[in-house]
């Protein structure tokens, strides 16, 4: 890919040198192929081999609910048609999404999941002279794509109250391109307010934008933030099924922008998408009592975990998510491959806190099994 005059001068005003121009151009021209997007980086980092058929899997946050049967039933319907190019079915997402979020159309871009537009959104306005600004521990992945383009990532420990703290970040974050807020937080399963975000839009530095990763937030039922880009702040929302919809192997997702702001995501869309994701998804949005339902199911079993860790006088942080974090008072990772050896899989350590190992929220079954081997292991 060859850089245009203008595209050239946008990047030197970024703070990037000539030099850069080639790595860069690659870097655009790869889109969803991005050299650090395929390594063994955001859930992957929990991937592990030859896993015993009747192992407890409570690592990848992911929702072991899986898809409803409405979004099954689509998928089954669609699939006999997939040697077509069905781009209607993600214009049938992407408006359902307009409408539920009361942004106009051009204002989402759908993607299979919302890593890409995590990873773009990096590139389109961090640089060696824009940083990415972000939480500490916080989920990683843009921390990964700020390193691979010589982006500076300053990262921001957590209030007391695990929340992101917003004027931390942006006494941190004078020079920030972009600041980003996953809410409620990977990995600690806790919220940063609305007012606190609201306030973090209002008085960062001008041409920077805040990006909210609302990945958890239908767990939590905690308000939403694309009222904000309704009001045409600089800010990305972006959303995932993989989540509530229990659609993590199907991917679909979104970035939900002003127009201008989705462009410098990258001039290119994300494709062709599976059709079967977007069957998945639009039956899913379809359906009226799904997120709360699924939200009172999720944190039933969370909380009753949650009672037990405090009955055992665990220390944990209090999540509303679908994971928390258990300080296990020693090198976390020790206790992920005790756990590992007694076929229960939990997720990964975090340098930050080093004692902390976090656990996703599976089934009553599956957390009953973690609890007694997570007993027996602390024992």
């Amino acid at each position: 890919m060859i850089l245009s005059t203008q595209e050239e001068k946008e990047f030197l005003k970024r703070g990037f040198s000539r030099r850069s121009f080639g790595r860069l151009a690659t870097v655009l021209a790869a889109g969803s192929t991005l050299p650090f997007y395929n390594e063994s980086a955001l859930a992957q980092l929990s991937k592990v081999d030859n896993v015993p058929p009747d192992a407890v899997m409570i690592n990848s946050n992911e929702n072991p609910l899986g898809p409803c049967k409405e979004a099954l039933e689509a998928v089954h319907r669609i699939a006999a048609n997939g040697g077509r190019y069905l781009y209607g079915e993600t214009d049938k997402v992407q408006a359902l999404l307009a409408e539920q979020e009361g942004v106009k159309l051009d204002y989402i871009r759908i993607y299979p999941g919302s890593s890409a537009p995590l990873h773009q959104a990096v590139l389109a306005f961090t640089s060696p002279e824009k940083a990415l600004v972000m939480g500490e521990p916080g989920y990683e992945a843009g921390e990964r794509a700020a390193n691979f383009i010589g982006a500076k990532a300053v990262k921001v420990p957590l209030t007391k109250d695990y929340a992101h703290d917003v004027k931390a970040m942006l006494a941190a974050g004078k020079d920030a391109g972009l600041f980003y807020i996953c809410n409620p937080n990977n990995p600690t399963g806790t919220l940063t307010s609305k007012s606190d975000i609201e306030w973090l839009v209002a008085n960062k530095p001008k041409g920077s934008v805040v990006m909210v990763d609302e990945a958890y937030t239908h767990i939590a039922g905690a308000p939403f933030n694309t009222d904000l880009v309704a009001a045409d702040k600089d800010v990305i929302v972006l959303r995932t099924f993989s989540k509530i919809y229990g659609m993590a192997g199907l991917r679909a997702g979104a970035a939900i922008a002003r127009p201008d702001v989705i462009e410098k995501l990258g001039g290119f869309s994300a494709g062709m998408l599976p059709i079967t994701g977007m069957a998945a998804a639009s039956a899913s949005l379809a359906q009226k009592n799904l997120i709360p339902e699924r939200r009172k199911l999720i944190g039933d079993v969370r909380d009753d975990t949650l009672a037990w860790l405090s009955k055992n006088k665990f220390r944990y942080v209090p999540s509303v998510s679908n994971c928390f974090m258990v300080d296990v008072k020693q090198p976390g990772d020790d206790i992920v491959m005790a756990l590992r050896r007694e076929k229960v899989y939990i997720g990964r350590v975090w340098s930050a806190w080093p004692t902390y190992v976090r656990v996703t929220v599976g089934t009553r079954d599956e957390m009953t099994k973690f609890k007694a081997t997570f007993s027996k292991v602390m024992a």
